[in-house]
């Protein structure tokens, strides 16, 4: 049975919300799969993606065959390099801890990307939003400016007219 790591579509109308799922080929793509490995919610900046990564390890030695999605989420979260390590571990080049370093030391620096990146949306949304106070400051300061000459102009007015009057 030829078996395929691929996504599951859930959600509703213009918001996907994916399962990722190893299921046999010849089954419908919202149909029945052998196991949920994992989630993947695009509708986040970043995206939301959580995943079993031992299982589908597992199912990739199997000879389960991700498709190109499917590659590149295992490939972004990990599972790709932990199947070529344990690849290394089986002909003798690594030892397991070895290759169970040099995994945790790849997902410690695509931690590290993942936060740079999750702080500068937070800092670049954080100055959209004093830019934009700023401005409606400006506009409401106008809009008094533009205001407060005719109270006065109708101030005078009335006070020339009302000194007109006594003489």
């Amino acid at each position: 049975m030829p078996v395929k790591i691929r996504l599951q579509r859930h959600g509703k109308k213009g918001k996907p919300f994916y399962w990722i799922v190893a299921a046999d080929a010849r089954s419908k793509r919202d149909g029945k799969y052998l196991e949920k490995l994992g989630i993947y919610n695009p509708n986040n900046n970043p995206a939301t993606i959580e995943l079993d990564i031992d299982g589908a390890v597992q199912w990739l030695q199997n000879g389960a065959q991700p498709t190109d999605t499917a590659r590149a989420i295992l490939s972004y979260k990990g599972a790709m390099l932990k199947k070529h390590l344990a690849g290394g571990v089986a002909k003798g080049a690594l030892t397991e801890e070895q290759a169970q370093a040099k995994f945790d030391a790849w997902l410690e620096e695509k931690n590290a990307k993942v936060q740079a990146k999750t702080d500068g949306l937070s800092k670049a949304e954080a100055d959209a939003r004093t830019k934009a106070l700023d401005a409606e400051k400006a506009i409401n300061e106008a809009r008094i400016a533009a205001a407060t000459p005719e109270v006065v102009e109708e101030e005078v007015a009335e006070e020339t007219t009302a000194s007109n009057e006594e003489e």
